[in-house]
């Protein structure tokens, strides 16, 4: 009977840990997701992938020797690294290649936009609790302002007043941030 309760235990403190998890980082997962794929439908299977092995490795999200989200997000990269290199090691499905798509030239390398989504990443962190939440509604859920404000349970000005000052902060900490970036690449 004792066994039983504490395998329950630890099944809802594992269902909380990724809950959690996705609350905190799973739209900057899925956002990164998306970018490296350019498939939402298999950036979710990434996200969903990238928080099993969370789940799986406990020890490394509590260990406080790094950012959790960094570690996600690498976990999240190399996920997908994998998934590109797999694809490329079969052959192709469809092997004819006209002229016109042999000339085609090579998509730019995404180097640039992996750092510009880690810098907005970092930048978002340093966003209070309750700017984030404004942002994350608008933003990610693509809420209007009155479902924003029903969701946070704040008044539609209110909505209206942090994603204005949150965005200036965001702007504010992007640039700082790009800027220093840059400034280190030279």
């Amino acid at each position: 009977m004792a066994g039983t309760r504490s395998g329950a235990r630890q099944k809802a403190a594992d269902e909380a840990l990724i809950r959690t998890l996705y609350e905190q980082h799973g739209g900057a997962l899925l956002a990164y997701a998306v970018r490296l794929t350019g498939d939402r439908a298999a950036a979710e299977d990434v996200v969903q992938e990238t928080l099993i092995r969370a789940w799986r490795n406990p020890e490394v999200l509590t260990n406080n020797l790094g950012s959790v989200r960094g570690w996600l997000l690498t976990v999240e990269r190399n996920l997908i690294t994998d998934r590109f290199r797999a694809r490329a090691a079969r052959p192709a499905e469809v092997a004819e290649v006209s002229e016109a798509t042999a000339t085609v030239p090579v998509a730019h390398d995404h180097a640039d936009t992996v750092v510009e989504t880690l810098v907005m990443t970092q930048a978002l962190d340093q966003l209070s609790p309750e700017h984030r939440a404004v942002l994350r509604s608008i933003y990610f859920q693509r809420l209007s302002v009155a479902e924003a404000a029903e969701q946070l349970g704040v008044p539609a000005g209110t909505v209206k007043s942090r994603a204005h000052y949150a965005l200036r902060a965001l702007k504010q900490s992007y640039t700082s941030r790009a800027g220093t970036l840059k400034e280190a690449t030279v």
